[in-house]
């Protein structure tokens, strides 16, 4: 008898645990400008330590040929959220400013939307980067007119507004958002505008600032740098990277508690400019100060996965640890080399750029029970993929006018057949393309396409090819340029190339339309 109620028990447990796994919480940790060399456990030679990142990836899965959707930061956070590559929107080069449009559009479909309509809670704790709907002081209406980047002296705090000079119209940063992350999907936000350096530096809960009052800071310079610009009177630049952590770990014990599904986008602020490494961590890398705040965003991680097994909920939780580019600059590439460390670790190039060392990044996945710990997939992988991933999770089909370049990484991730993922498109800061197909990759540029040399100005005057063909299985430093020994490859590339801009997506379905005309070359 005993030992048919410890039987009964231990189904009456499977078949719990079995329900609960049927819909996994679903921690998203994005890095800010973290390279692929810069995770200890992707490179062996790295002089800078991440142990904590390190052990998640022994935990889970280790994807090593992993690629974000562009070489630099909005377009990336933008096909992360929609499936959709971000060169089929206005957003042709670069990233967005101050106070640029969203990006997004409120009527297409995201992750956070997808999650939420199958129950889902959904929020975002970080930085956005993606536009949000600022009002024009006194009219109710949003800011339009695409890219607006202004200079610090066309601006002034004006009480509760920002005076932009060049247009006589006042941003009235007190007024409450018409756009942002909770009109796609997101049920709560906490975090700022843009990167730590791009004005103004306010937080955003939801629909409106924290702030009392709006002030001034100068610019600073430096590795932790930032622009003159409006400040809050609640916002300091050093305390960023730390509330960021501390409100995820709220959100992950509050929904722990509450017993219902959830979605966190926790886009973290580090290790891109400011470089803000805290006393604690001053030194502590061993090498300089972007490694003393790699160390940091590496704690600080840890700090968050804690809460995650504190709560309980280790066991239904899928965590994803990626990054939305290479390495900075700003780091000190050279420097970091003098000392052995190669952030980028065998690849060419770093942020902005179409080499691997631009869009190649660490992407580690830890769901207990389901993906086998300690496992690895060398299958190229794009951060759009999260899309068509999520739907898969749920047993839903994307709609055919959403996710267009996302295809599900869960048969890799269950260890299963049925990846369909048989292309990849790259983009760099400057607008180049490449495509990827299995060993090959075509670049429709002459030079880095970003901001290692040579750029296309000083590719042009070396008079290099216009166009880079390179075999990664043989190659993956993309030194030797085989683009007039294999002219077949060549053709065959391009013409799928412009086939994907031509259908609107790179995906099985009906052909959609792009936001704006794309200029392959």
């Amino acid at each position: 008898m005993k030992r048919s109620l410890s039987f009964l028990i231990l189904s009456l447990l499977c078949i719990t645990a079995a329900g609960q796994l049927g819909k996994p919480n679903i921690i998203y940790i994005l890095a800010d400008d973290l390279g692929y060399g810069d995770v200890s456990i992707y490179n062996p030679a790295s002089k800078i330590k991440t142990p904590v990142i390190d052990a998640l990836a022994r935990e889970g899965m280790m994807f090593t040929d992993a690629h974000s959707g562009s070489s630099v930061c909005s377009p990336t956070r933008y096909g992360i959220l929609t499936g959709r590559y971000a060169w089929r929107t206005k957003l042709q080069s670069g990233v967005l400013w101050s106070y640029d449009e969203p990006l997004i559009a409120n009527d297409r479909l995201t992750v956070a939307g997808l999650l939420k309509s199958d129950g889902y809670a959904t929020a975002c704790v970080g930085k956005w980067h993606l536009g949000v709907g600022w009002q024009v002081a006194g009219s109710g209406k949003q800011i339009a007119g695409g890219r607006s980047q202004v200079a610090s002296s066309m601006l002034q705090v004006t009480g509760s507004g920002l005076q932009v000079a060049d247009s006589g119209k006042s941003v009235d940063l007190l007024a409450p958002l018409t756009a942002g992350p909770t009109t796609i999907g997101f049920d709560y936000f906490y975090g700022i505008t843009a990167s730590l350096d791009i004005p103004p530096y306010v937080w955003i809960e939801n629909d409106k600032i924290t702030a009392a009052r709006i002030d001034t800071i100068e610019e600073r310079k430096g590795k932790g740098f930032w622009r003159k610009g409006p400040i809050g009177n609640d916002f300091k630049h050093e305390e960023v990277l730390p509330q960021i952590t501390e409100h995820s770990i709220a959100y992950i014990r509050e929904q722990a508690s509450a017993k219902i599904p959830f979605f966190l986008y926790i886009p973290l602020t580090s290790p891109h400019t400011p470089i803000l490494p805290t006393p604690q961590y001053t030194g502590k890398s061993g090498t300089n100060e972007y490694g003393d705040f790699v160390a940091m965003t590496d704690e600080l991680v840890g700090r968050i996965l804690d809460a995650v097994k504190q709560s309980g909920i280790e066991h239904n939780t899928i965590i994803i640890f990626t990054s939305d580019n290479g390495c900075s600059p700003s780091a000190d590439i050279a420097g970091l080399a003098s000392m052995g460390h190669q952030v980028s670790g065998p690849f060419r190039g770093a942020k902005a750029d179409i080499w691997e060392g631009g869009h190649r990044i660490p992407f580690i996945v830890k769901w207990p029970v389901k993906v086998a710990a300690g496992s690895s997939s060398s299958k190229t992988i794009c951060l759009t993929d999260l899309m068509a991933t999520a739907a898969d999770l749920l047993g839903k089909t994307v709609p055919e006018n959403a996710g267009e370049d996302s295809y599900s990484i869960l048969p890799l991730l269950l260890n299963k057949e049925g990846f369909a993922r048989n292309i990849t498109i790259h983009h760099s800061i400057d607008g180049k393309f490449a495509i990827r197909q299995d060993n090959w990759k075509l670049i429709f540029a002459a030079g880095s396409g970003g901001w290692t040399a040579p750029n296309e100005k000083q590719a042009a005057e070396l008079r290099l090819p216009p166009i880079q063909l390179y075999d990664l299985d043989t190659d993956p430093a993309e030194k030797i340029n085989l683009a007039f020994k294999h002219s077949f490859t060549v053709s065959k590339l391009t013409e799928e190339m412009k086939k994907i801009i031509e259908n609107g997506r790179s995906t099985p379905g009906a052909p959609q339309q792009n936001d704006v005309k794309v200029r392959m070359q």
